[in-house]
């Protein structure tokens, strides 16, 4: 083959193609021009957002509703520390993006040059891996390595930073380098030579059970992990419970779904769990929002643990059986197990897991309803209520962080994986907006439901400029209470009502600054036709919602920290 010449940024663009990524989001600056410059002749779209942080989150918009990595951009200096946040982030919840960030020549490193930071140093903790190339040639082996490392194993952010003379430098090579998918195994697992034996320990500890609980995490939210839970559940009735990231893992409407774990988990999920005999632990990290006080989380309970990452596995609690591996397959398998022996499970134990769902499925009605707490002297809308009666069909949601999130998490029936978009580890304020665009731009059959309130809502705006420009099927609902309505509630829990820095002084006109963007507004108190309108199935525009809502309604149930979740205040 006979040799060819690329720029650096020329290489960039052209790997990019072959990944497949159509879209990138970010916004250009001295240090990335070069890339820029030739992105624009690349055919690659690009959407420019308002503030670096942004791009972050509309690449994980794209990346969780699609399980696929995407990429996002930024200028040196701060360009690349806004970008942060939304790369720690994806690393708290294993979102697979790729953030390329420009850099000052090499020459000019060390010198404090005009928008010059150690973008590598400064983002290898958060990242699942960072480089700096100091070649154009280094490109093209960087790039591949940048994907695979963020999609194998558990998956996480990746950033290469390319210095600017890089991007210009002209490189002479023979042939691209090969593109691969996602591998499915990783460094550290099981030997496959004992997983059948795991396997068989797993049945035979479902077996003797007769309080079992699926507790089911951020690694069962896939399409391809969904299906084979069905085909498990199906055969090995058991009652199901998520952590925040494993919402849509098991539709909302199962008859043996019990809602979230945790701090404001359902009653019957944190019921099931303390009184378990057996957690089949999949996906998921013993995270401190779902445990509470971890000696009662499950204490009489045998854990079984199958996660990708080895670091998860008895980090919090001890495994009696584990398996470190992909779920995909781990559960094919133990799916086609239980088949092949369902018909030799112990009788006694069986019935007595049936009558154990019937409880805990009776306990989650009778305690799972949209009036919890409510104060109906106020006339304002019951946020449960609003939110479950929201449309589910076709629908993706994000949310920002704080009441209104954990609204959305207990109320809104989530159906399907990938659905139901939320910072959940880091529980980032400004989330929701960003994360709708590339959920909408990535899924444009779809129609996107933001969930905000007007604390988180403000961490963002801006980009309801990028929303406006893109002209997007996204619906922004807005919450407004007046306050930073989670620390609220938590100091007139904890402190006495000393509501420290949650009240606003001065509340914005939302609808007016959402009108100054160039966007539709509805109040739903004042146009009762509200919802038939924003919903209707031919409208393919933005439109913003304000909700106004008692500062008094909390988030219930709520356990405060030191308790155990079944001491929750209901």
């Amino acid at each position: 083959m006979l040799p060819m010449k690329k720029t650096g940024s020329q290489i960039i663009c052209e790997l990019l193609k072959a990944y497949k990524i159509t879209t990138v989001a970010g916004i250009p600056g001295g240090s990335i021009l070069p890339l820029y410059d030739e992105l624009a002749r690349s055919g690659i779209k690009h959407v420019l957002v308002r503030q670096e942080q942004a791009a972050g989150f509309i690449a994980q918009g794209f990346a969780r509703t699609t399980g696929k990595p995407a990429v996002c951009m930024a200028t040196s200096g701060p360009g690349a520390m806004n970008l942060l946040t939304a790369i720690a982030d994806a690393r708290c919840d294993s979102i697979p993006i790729i953030a390329i960030t420009g850099q000052v020549n090499l020459s000019m490193i060390g010198t404090d040059a005009f928008q010059e930071a150690d973008t590598f140093g400064l983002s290898f903790p958060i990242t699942k891996h960072s480089m700096m190339v100091k070649s154009a040639a280094e490109l093209l082996t960087a790039i591949p390595k940048a994907f695979e490392i963020a999609t194998t194993g558990r998956p996480g952010p990746v950033l290469i930073d390319v210095p600017r003379n890089v991007q210009l430098e002209e490189v002479e090579f023979s042939s691209w380098p090969k593109i691969s998918g996602a591998k499915k195994e990783v460094r550290f697992h099981t030997n496959k030579k004992e997983i059948p034996a795991r396997l068989k320990a797993i049945f035979g500890a479902m077996d003797k059970s007769k309080k079992p609980v699926a507790y089911l995490g951020g690694g069962c939210n896939s399409v391809e992990v969904a299906k084979y839970l069905k085909a498990l559940f199906g055969l090995y009735k058991i009652p199901a419970i998520s952590s925040l990231m494993g919402i849509g893992a098991v539709p909302a409407t199962d008859s043996s779904y019990l809602g979230m774990v945790g701090m404001h988990g359902s009653v019957a999920a944190n019921q099931a769990m303390h009184d378990a005999d057996l957690v089949l632990a999949l996906g998921v990290r013993f995270d401190d929002r779902a445990i509470g006080l971890a000696k009662e989380f499950c204490p009489n309970a045998k854990i079984v643990h199958i996660d990708i990452d080895a670091a998860e596995v008895n980090k919090i609690f001890a495994a009696d059986i584990s398996l470190v591996c992909d779920l995909e397959s781990s559960l094919a398998a133990l799916a086609e197990l239980v088949r092949e022996k369902k018909d030799s499970f112990n009788k006694e134990n069986a019935t007595a897991r049936k009558a154990w769902l019937e409880k805990m499925s009776a306990l989650r009605k009778k305690t799972f309803t949209v009036e919890c707490g409510r104060n109906k002297k106020t006339g304002l809308e019951n946020p449960r209520a609003f939110i479950a009666a929201l449309p589910s069909k076709n629908v993706i949601v994000t949310t920002d962080v704080g009441q209104h999130q954990m609204w959305a998490a207990q109320y809104y029936p989530v159906q399907e994986p990938r659905t139901f978009l939320t910072s959940g580890s880091l529980g980032t304020m400004g989330f929701g907006l960003p994360a709708a665009i590339g959920a909408a731009l990535a899924n444009p059959q779809k129609r996107v439901v933001c969930i905000s309130g007007d604390g988180s809502i403000m961490m963002n705006v801006q980009e309801l400029a990028t929303l406006a420009e893109q002209n997007l099927n996204v619906v922004v609902i807005v919450f407004e209470n007046g306050t930073l309505g989670m620390v609220r509630q938590q100091q007139k829990y904890i402190f006495k009502n000393n509501f420290s820095a949650s009240v606003f002084a001065k509340k914005p006109d939302l609808l007016n600054i959402a009108r100054g963007f160039g966007i539709e507004t509805f109040d739903s108190g004042l146009d009762k036709d509200w919802a038939k309108k924003v919903f209707d199935p031919a409208r393919k525009v933005p439109a913003f919602v304000r909700v106004k809502i008692d500062a008094d309604e909390d988030v219930l149930p709520y356990v405060m920290a030191g308790k155990a979740n079944i001491d929750s205040i209901n």
